[in-house]
């Protein structure tokens, strides 16, 4: 990401990938995402198989908008030396 005053989450300290949300964006980002498992959750509770097939799509796209809004990109940490 090229610019870090649109960042939706900090970086993790330690470990691949992005920490809490800094700006309201990552914070319906989450929520939005914990919308779509409940909702999956509830609609295919009696058909594991396809409630995990079906989690793949919602948890890709946070993943995904995640990485790319983190300020300084999604990348391994090893603390605060980084």
């Amino acid at each position: 990401m090229s610019d870090d005053e649109d960042a939706w989450f900090a970086p993790k300290l330690f470990g691949f990938g992005f920490g809490l949300p800094i700006a309201w964006q990552g914070w319906v980002l989450i929520l939005g995402y914990v919308a779509a498992v409940a909702a999956l959750v509830f609609a295919l509770k009696d058909r594991p198989v396809q409630l995990i097939a079906a989690m793949f799509l919602p948890t890709a796209a946070l993943v995904v908008i995640g990485c790319r809004k983190t300020r300084g990109g999604c990348r391994w940490r090893w603390g605060s030396e980084d």
